[in-house]
């Protein structure tokens, strides 16, 4: 798969993309999902937490209206990404996939065996979002090869770092810049998704970068010092860790 993403030949073997977000999907890969022929796509969360906040913030009345634009907005950037992916929305609400991590991978297990998935594409475990940081650990348990994008964790100076990953290790790992059009395709993709329009333009779009995952100890932090989401004030890791604990 990773050689033939960099080498932008048609990817023939089912593969899963499971991400938490609407969006995740098109910064992880918008430039390069017509490549895969055989795609499964999954999406975790409806992208709307239950608190008001976020919600209110776009102008909206209920997490239910936000979430429901969110799903307008990943059906536009869809219809222009030249790809026609078998699609799953499993429904948890945004910022609760940790409590669900076994539901996930049980489901995750159940999907991969009907559409013959030998290998699925997701987020690291980088600390940068819960909801992240619980699907990467429910596809891990799923039991397919587990292959990487690139998401945001926290930098040296506490604040969002994207484009690359914690820590490149020994992991084979791929950069491709895009061509002209995927890049006018991924741009188009992303301005469908004016509701997360400040944190996307925190990213840069002109290239994707892939890796196989390393084997990933959940209970242990992904890096010292303060993980991102700590940062945000939405849970401590020590807290992320006790629920995925208690949740398996």
């Amino acid at each position: 798969m990773l050689a033939a993403l960099r080498e932008r030949r048609p990817v023939d073997q089912p593969v899963a993309l499971v991400v938490a977000h609407p969006d995740d999907e098109t910064l992880a890969a918008g430039g390069s999902l017509p490549l895969f022929r055989r795609l499964l796509l999954v999406h975790v969360t409806d992208g709307a937490p239950r608190r008001l906040g976020d919600a209110a913030r776009e102008g909206f009345a209920s997490p239910a209206d936000y979430a429901a634009a969110r799903a307008r907005e990943l059906e536009a950037a869809l219809a222009l990404s030249g790809a026609e992916p078998t699609r799953i929305a499993l429904g948890i609400p945004d910022q609760e996939a940790t409590e669900a991590v076994p539901a996930i991978a049980a489901r995750l297990r159940m999907l991969f065996a009907a559409h013959g998935i030998a290998c699925a594409l997701t987020h690291p475990y980088e600390g940068g979002h819960p909801d992240h940081d619980a699907v990467t650990a429910a596809v891990h348990a799923a039991g397919s090869e587990v292959f990487e994008f690139t998401g945001y964790h926290a930098g040296p100076d506490g604040g969002m770092r994207t484009g690359v990953f914690l820590e490149a290790g020994d992991r084979e790992q791929i950069t491709v810049p895009l061509c002209e059009s995927d890049l006018q395709r991924k741009r188009a993709m992303l301005a469908c998704f004016q509701t997360q329009r400040d944190v996307l333009s925190r990213f840069d779009p002109t290239f994707e970068r892939f890796r196989r995952a390393p084997a990933y100890d959940f209970q242990s932090p992904p890096h010292p010092g303060r993980l991102l989401y700590e940062e945000w004030g939405w849970m401590s890791g020590a807290a992320w860790r006790k629920r995925v604990r208690c949740a398996a």
